[in-house]
């Protein structure tokens, strides 16, 4: 049963990379599950200096792992970082309940930075809740996932500008996912300069940006809404944006979406 059992995760192991200047170096937190039999079970759970990952139970084949605060973040140095890493055939549910904050750094920055690994017929959901930019935040926020040949990811997020009554700060969202190794999504989200992307067909008046993800598989025929806000990658995978002003009116529009492609309330 030792799979059953927390263990520590070398940095080497865990794929971490060398803190930027300005920011403070800092432990990720590890989640790496693989399959036995006909359910999925943590091989590690490790406890980084800012996220906590947990087990809830759950009916079925698939794991679902939730992210827990060990300290208030992203204030001015933070370096949060995640490692997942998810075997052939096993199945991940993660969910983050608490969401993002990043504070007025005055003068300095911070990062959250994430990297998933899935291996031949894995299957992640991944759902991330508001990531708010506070006034005077200068925040980059990085995804990287490497998907394998016949593996899944769906994935849920939204970006918010500002706490209510607030502009919001700087933030540069970078994701990047591959598949069997070649490029399959790309993207620079550049949203450092408000008076850029208050600008008509950027943001305009809008401060929050939601969106689902789906990598690896094309939504089936009639699955979601399809029109402007949906785009379709050059490989298998789909992603649909939504801009708008309150984040709650996010969640309203991104749940058909997620629920149609697969995803779990």
């Amino acid at each position: 049963m030792e799979a059953l059992r927390e263990r520590a995760v070398s940095a080497p192991e865990a794929g971490a990379a060398p803190s930027e200047p300005g920011l403070d170096p800092s432990e990720p937190a590890v989640v790496a599950v693989r399959r036995y039999g006909d359910r999925t079970v943590p091989v590690a759970l490790e406890t980084g200096t800012f996220l906590k990952p947990g087990i809830m139970r759950r009916p079925g084949g698939a794991l679902r792992v939730a992210l827990a605060a060990v300290r208030a973040a992203l204030c001015a140095g933070d370096d949060v970082r995640l490692h997942v890493d998810v075997g052939p055939g096993a199945e991940l549910e993660l969910v983050d309940p608490n969401g993002t904050v990043a504070y007025n750094a005055r003068g300095g920055r911070a990062a959250w930075r994430a990297s998933v690994r899935l291996a031949e017929g894995a299957r992640m959901t991944w759902t991330e809740p508001a990531f708010v930019v506070s006034d005077g935040a200068d925040v980059r926020r990085e995804v990287e996932a490497d998907l394998a040949e016949g593996a899944e990811l769906l994935w849920r997020e939204s970006l918010v500008l500002g706490r209510t009554g607030e502009r919001g700060g700087r933030m540069l969202a970078s994701t990047r996912v591959r598949l069997a190794g070649r490029p399959l999504f790309t993207e620079d989200l550049d949203l450092r300069d408000p008076e850029v992307r208050g600008l008509p067909g950027i943001l305009g008046g809008d401060r929050v940006v939601g969106q689902v993800g789906v990598f690896g598989r094309d939504p089936e025929a009639g699955q979601g809404p399809d029109g402007p806000d949906l785009l379709d990658l050059a490989g298998p995978g789909a992603v649909w944006r939504w801009t708008g002003e309150r984040p709650f009116k996010a969640d309203a529009a991104l749940t058909p979406v997620w629920q149609a492609w697969g995803g779990h309330t």
